[in-house]
């Protein structure tokens, strides 16, 4: 019940983001911080939950040499933990999430790579439209209503960052999260 409880609790969080984000009246509280600890907490708390649960692991190479960003804290937060629930949500068999960071030019650059379903080229398109959800057939077993990757995005930009894809169907999938560096 406890689960289900947060689960539908950050459901609501989303959506009410979402339509804030629409009207364009989510006020972000910009501030610098050390994403490498967002990362490593993210990871503590899916190991403590969920990982834990399904028998799979995570595993991290924070290789960046330079992490403090500037953006909004708690929603940066929520986009590493949105990328990481559905890399456990969408595994069929042990999850085996692979994190790594890097730098690039001057930006801050997040990995998260699964063994999960992965997404067809058809509908890898499509992963970022609002409401937008892949096709499963008749099978109804991930629960959601296919705004995290829109907002994920959304907010990725909002704060001059961006997420690039790449998938293989059956295979697994990698999400790329890319940040501007703090310039201070």
């Amino acid at each position: 019940i406890y689960k289900e409880n947060k689960r539908l609790e950050q459901q609501v969080e989303r959506v009410l983001n979402v339509a804030k984000l629409d009207k364009k009246e989510l006020k972000f509280k910009i501030a610098t911080f050390d994403i490498h600890d967002i990362i490593e907490e993210a990871k503590e708390n899916f190991e403590f939950s969920q990982i834990e649960e399904a028998n799979g692991k995570i595993s991290m190479q924070l290789n960046a040499e330079k992490f403090i960003v500037k953006a909004d804290q708690v929603h940066i937060t929520n986009v590493i933990h949105n990328l990481i629930d559905n890399a456990i949500k969408y595994c069929e068999t042990e999850p085996d999430i692979h994190i790594q960071t890097y730098n690039q030019k001057s930006k801050f650059v997040v990995s998260i790579k699964d063994n999960g379903r992965g997404i067809s080229k058809d509908n890898l398109k499509f992963i970022f439209d609002k409401f937008y959800r892949v096709p499963t057939g008749n099978l109804h077993d991930v629960k959601g209503f296919g705004l995290g990757l829109y907002y994920v995005k959304t907010i990725l930009e909002e704060m001059g960052g961006s997420i690039n894809v790449k998938s293989t169907f059956g295979k697994g999938s990698e999400f790329i999260v890319s940040l501007p560096l703090n310039q201070n």
